[in-house]
Order: C-alpha cells, then structure tokens, then sequence
C-alpha cells in the first residue's frame, strides 16, 4: 500500500477487496507507464530530479511496459490499483529512482490524466469503426439508388423512397456521433496532472511540460477541478448512448424486414441461428443482441450520472466507480459496430418484395394530391379528393394505378391520361429532386457528401 505509514494495522482483507480496482484500471497500465515517463521528464526538466534518476526511470518504466504488452510480465492483481502495482515493481527494479518518480503528484491528478489518455485511445478506435460503418452502408446505398421501397410514418406506408435513400439516413445519424465524439473528445483533451490532491504541489513544476509530451492542448486551470472533474466520462457515456440508440433503431428495422411479414431483406447463415424445436427457424439473433446491449449502454450512463450528482469536491473514492461502465460501454458499442456492418454487407436485399409492397399502400396518394394541385385546385379539396379515391379502390380492391379513366374522373374532371405517369412509382421517386429527397441524383448526392465527410473525421 502506497498509503501504509499512517496506519496501525492492516486493513480488513474484506475491505481491500473491496476498495480494491485493479482488476478494471489494469486496463490503464499503458497510459499510466507513458503519463508517468512524461512525468518524470517535465521533473528532469524542471530540476526536481537529476538526469541519471530520469534515465533510470525511462528505461524501467518502458521495460515494464514492454513486458507487460508481450505477455511475460502480468499485472499483480493483489494491489491496490494499477498505479501502486507499476509504481512498486519499478521501485524494486531500480531503487531510489523509482521512489522520486513520485513527486509533485497524487493518485488523484494521476488517474484522471491516465483514464483521460486512455478514452482518447478508445474513442479513436471507435470514430474509425463508425467510418468504416458509414463506408459500409454507403456503398450498400450506392447498389440501391433505384431500388423502390414504401417509406413509413407511425409504421404505416406513407411515400415512396428507395433502400438506398433510407439507408443514408441512418448514415448521417453515424456521422453525427462521429462529430458528438470528437467533439467530446476536445473538451476531455485537457490535462490534469501536476493538481496534485486537490492543492497543486511546492515544487516548481512547469505543467505545459507535461501536457506538450502527452499531446494534451493544455493543462486544466483549476486545480480542484483538474482531480474532481468526470464530465467527459459523462459525456462520452452519453454519445456512446447515442449511438446505441441510432443502432437499435437500424437493427429493429432489419428484424423486421427479415420477417416472413416484410421479407425485404434476408440475413446471411452466418449472421443468423436456428431453433432448438422449430427447424424452419433462422433468428436475427445478432441484430436482437445488439438491439437488447442498447439498455446495458443506457445503465451505464445512468449509473455514472448517479455517481456523480451529489459528489462534493475534490476527489472522493466514488469516483473509482467512473470506470467501469464506460469501458462496458466502448466495448459494447465497439463489438456491435464489429459485426453489425458485416451482417448488413452481406444480407440479401428483396427489391421485388420491396417494391410490391409500395404498389400495395396508396403511397402515391400524395402525388395523386399534388396532380390535382398543380392543376389548378387547391391543396385541401385535392386532398379530400384523393382520401376518397383511395376509400373507392379500397372498396374495389384495387390500387390507384388499376383505376380508369372513367373511374377517376368520377371525382374530377382535372383527371386526364396523364395521371398515370404522375402516380407510377418511379416517377414519384424521380420527381422528388428536392434537396436531401430520395431521386437518384439526390441520393447520389448524399453518399457523396457522407463519403466527404466520413474522409473530413
């Protein structure tokens, strides 16, 4: 224990266990190893140390860390943390050395910066999952840029669209986590080290030292807040909330596409598992899972804003619990991004089954309606026109492209030959050149745009 001098005796065996966290900050040794290098540099620096103590240190620390990143060497999990562990074996390597490495600081400044350096790493890791997800689905978007599908509101077949258009709408929820991340990622690049407990320290340090090796933009202002601050914990526990949100809502819809009810997509075997009793079985098992860890994501986040929302300042031992559910989190989102891309490049998409469906749904009804308009009358009388159009092919168990002449002028007179061409799905699409809509050049538009942007990140 780092800490022993004070006390009389030996702490419960219950207790320790239970104050214990090296089991989750082993996931730190590397950032702590190099925040700590840094460290003793900026001391070398500065005076505190001399040059021969700042070698040693060096040497020591990267030969621990590349042990520990071959596999010969194992994190000593009966330590109090990941800290006392690297800090005790380099002592008992090098002597005295190792025993300075730790001045002008605390555990408290330290396993803030580490735990800083170390979500900075794992961000990284999963803006490029995001893009190469983006890239994925841009280019199963690029193969369906005519590929008529019904667009739904209330889940209900509302206008016509393509697979690849709506595809591109989930690619720029993606892009906008991307940006949510990085721009976590700015407010987090701040460096706490040289806080000391809460108080700053005596020595002459020079913190720009320190923060320049790291690669942070600067050093936190406030000493208090430098140990006691866990908003990006909390904010990047919410983007990756987000971003299961945007995946949960993806992965509903192709559980639903790849029921026998839609059947506008179909899951590849190695994507999908069977039933122990109903051998007709092929479950979206990987699309439900990911869609079910979107709730783990959620716990942690609530459990972080838990941990902190009566937290009086500075450092408090509850803060050790910030770990935990945001390494959960990354590697939840982090897996599901891992096979959630994979499984859609390679399922199969029903473009006829798509396409049946938007003839069945009234979804030129609108077109229908704005016919009329562009005609002369106004919106809402063609809109109650169309209503009761489609009430009439209801009744005669037809869509509005199986109605007469004659039939469709019953209702008006506007109605000539030429309705035909305005209803036809394809022109409904094709029509639709407003910005973002979902026509061909349009939607060409958009991947390129998204490609642009994912290329930007």
């Amino acid at each position: 224990m780092l800490w022993k001098g004070r006390f009389k005796k030996e702490l419960n065996e219950q207790a320790n266990e239970f104050n214990a966290s090296i089991t989750i900050d082993k996931a730190l040794s590397k950032h702590d190893i190099v925040a700590s290098v840094a460290h003793a540099e900026m001391l070398c620096r500065t005076g505190i140390i001399t040059e021969a103590d700042n070698k040693e240190i060096a040497e020591g620390l990267n030969q621990i860390l590349s042990e520990l990143e071959a596999g010969t060497l194992s994190v000593d999990e009966s330590c109090e943390d990941i800290h006392t562990f690297v800090e005790g074996l380099l002592t008992s390597r090098i002597g005295d050395a190792g025993k300075r490495l730790h001045t002008a600081r605390s555990r408290n400044d330290q396993v803030a910066t580490d735990f800083r350096l170390y979500l900075r790493d794992e961000a990284t890791d999963t803006v490029e999952l995001l893009k190469d997800f983006c890239e994925a689905l841009c280019e199963i978007a690029s193969e369906h840029t005519s590929s008529i599908m019904p667009g739904y509101t209330h889940l209900q077949r509302g206008q016509p669209v393509t697979f690849g258009h709506h595809l591109m709408a989930y690619v720029y929820m993606f892009i906008r986590d991307i940006d949510r991340i990085k721009d976590a990622c700015k407010r987090m690049n701040v460096m706490p080290l040289g806080s000391g407990a809460l108080a700053g320290t005596t020595f002459s340090i020079n913190r720009n030292i320190t923060a320049e090796i790291l690669g942070f933009d600067k050093p936190c202002e406030n000493s208090m807040d430098g140990v006691s601050d866990r908003d990006f914990v909390l904010e990047l526990s919410f983007c990756l909330s987000v971003v299961m949100t945007h995946i949960s809502r993806l992965c509903e819809e192709i559980i639903m596409w790849n029921s026998w009810e839609f059947k506008f997509i179909e899951l590849d075997d190695s994507y999908t598992t069977g039933s122990s009793i109903m051998p007709q079985k092929k479950n979206p098992d990987i699309a439900e899972l990911a869609r079910g860890k979107t709730g783990r994501v959620y716990g942690s986040l609530v459990s972080l804003l838990t941990v902190f929302k009566s937290l009086p300042l500075a450092y408090n031992k509850d803060m050790q619990e910030d770990k935990e559910p945001l390494l959960d989190s990354f590697k939840t989102v982090n897996d599901c991004l891992l096979l959630i891309a994979p499984m859609m490049a390679t399922m199969t998409v029903n473009k006829e089954n798509m396409r049946t469906a938007a003839a069945k749904g009234f979804i030129n009804a609108t077109d229908c309606a704005d016919y009329l308009t562009k005609k002369g009358m106004p919106f809402r009388t063609a809109y109650k026109i169309t209503g009761e159009l489609v009430a009439y092919a209801i009744d005669n168990n037809k869509t509005l492209e199986q109605l007469t002449q004659e039939e469709f002028n019953k209702f008006s007179d506007l109605f000539a030959d030429d309705i035909y061409i305005d209803i036809s799905l394809e022109n409904c699409v094709a029509k639709r050149t407003s910005e973002g809509g979902p026509c061909e050049e349009s939607l060409l538009k958009q991947i390129r745009l998204a490609k642009e942007a994912i290329g930007r990140a």
